[in-house]
């Protein structure tokens, strides 16, 4: 991590001050697996307090409070609305479980694909969008170089630390990342915590 530190604070001074006033990189990472994705669906547009409690209840339905997608499956709708779930997401969260047990899912193959065919594999799933994936190959599979131009917070970051007046569109925050690479979920990551949020999936 020292040697992706060190190129972003001399590619980029004013990431450079972010990362002084930030200090050491402290990412929280999660396994690459179906209860992850299951909980980056539960925390789409939702508060991390209140998200964690449908998670919780969620998770207390389930035997041995093991998230799986059989497990899943065998709840109906119904109960899983009555731990707080919407509609939507029930709907969303039951296709990932038909997805993943009909093989159209693979966990155990994603850690071989290219970011650009995670992506691909994973937003074929109801509900799952470019930015739960880039947030997947973040904070899942461990990517160094994602950069999530979808991310409310990593755009407010930008548009504050390099004073922009508005929030930068995705061409913007290519043409700014370029000479973060082969680091940006780095930079993501302090770009974040600059805003004191706590960034994680």
């Amino acid at each position: 991590m020292r040697k992706a530190i060190l190129h972003l604070k001399k590619a980029d001074p004013v990431l450079g001050v972010v990362i002084e006033r930030v200090g050491a990189y402290r990412i929280e990472y999660r396994d690459p697996d179906f209860q992850t994705l299951v909980r980056s669906i539960v925390y789409q547009q939702l508060s991390g307090k209140v998200a964690r409690v449908i998670f919780n209840r969620l998770a207390a339905l389930l035997p041995d409070s093991k998230i799986t997608p059989e497990a899943l499956l065998k709840l109906t709708p119904v109960k899983m609305r009555r731990a707080g779930l919407s509609k939507q997401k029930t709907a969303y969260i039951r296709d990932l479980a038909r997805k993943t047990v009909r093989g159209k899912v693979r966990f155990e193959a994603l850690h071989e694909l290219p970011d650009h065919e995670v992506i691909e594999h994973l937003t074929q799933v109801k509900g799952i969008g470019v930015w739960t994936a880039h947030m997947f190959l973040i904070f899942a599979l461990r990517r160094p170089d994602v950069l999530p131009t979808g991310d409310l917070g990593v755009r407010s970051a930008i548009r504050k630390v390099y004073g922009l007046e508005d929030l930068p569109h995705p061409k913007q925050m290519e043409e700014l990342a370029a000479s973060w690479r082969p680091y940006c979920s780095v930079a993501s990551w302090y770009l974040w915590r600059s805003l004191e949020n706590q960034a994680a999936l």
